[in-house]
């Protein structure tokens, strides 16, 4: 549960962090203003608020929308979308920055140099900028990945039954909490340790063909 709930964050926060990314460079300013208050109410709410608002918030807001349809029943997200829209927002939010700074060292030259061969604005960025902005990108996101997988934690809190929620019902069951909870940090600690190694052999292949820089 720990990693579907992880891996589903991570696909729904790369596709924000793109967008929010793309929209700060955009030349319509309403988008940037919204890319700009997007990531800075994500950065400024702890992560644990956003699980807590998303859960809750999206009970009253289905509810609200559902009554003038004749329903009166009570309406949530189940646990699971819940925790993964909101360990996703905030992923999203810091990764907007990463790419940003990423596509920002891309020199611009190589995009008008394909323009000038007759490239148009899609193809340049899937085949000239995004392989280059990716490999710049990778260690940080990379980071914020490992950030997530921690965070997912954080969804025990409303109700998903994850590696702590597993951890507490364990330990309140036995009153053995030393033994549960190291249990559940040492799970935690080789989910990291898997991810820091996959990582690692992403770099190294994003990496192929880059010249290496030599020891002073």
């Amino acid at each position: 549960m720990t990693i579907r709930l992880a891996l589903t964050a991570l696909a729904i926060g790369l596709v924000l962090g793109l967008a929010g990314a793309a929209a700060m460079a955009a030349p319509v300013a309403p988008l940037r203003w919204l890319a700009r208050a997007y990531t800075t109410i994500i950065r400024g709410i702890p992560e644990l608020l956003v699980v807590l608002l998303i859960y809750f918030g999206s009970s009253v807001l289905l509810m609200r929308l559902a009554r003038p349809l004749g329903y009166t029943g009570y309406i949530e997200l189940s646990p699971f979308v819940a925790g993964a829209v909101a360990l996703a927002l905030t992923f999203g939010g810091y990764a907007s920055e990463v790419f940003r700074g990423a596509f920002q060292a891309v020199p611009v030259g190589q995009a008008e140099a394909a323009q000038a061969l007759g490239m148009g604005r899609i193809a340049i960025f899937f085949r000239i900028v995004l392989p280059q902005a990716w490999r710049i990108a990778l260690p940080g996101l990379g980071n914020l990945f490992l950030v997530l997988m921690k965070d997912t934690a954080l969804v025990s809190v409303i109700g998903l039954e994850e590696i702590m929620r597993k951890a507490q019902f364990a330990t309140g069951a036995t009153k053995e909490p030393f033994t549960f909870y190291l249990a559940a940090a040492v799970l935690y600690l080789g989910l990291t340790i898997v991810s820091m190694s996959l990582l690692a052999w992403m770099e190294r292949r994003a990496n192929r063909g880059m010249p290496r820089a030599r020891a002073s």
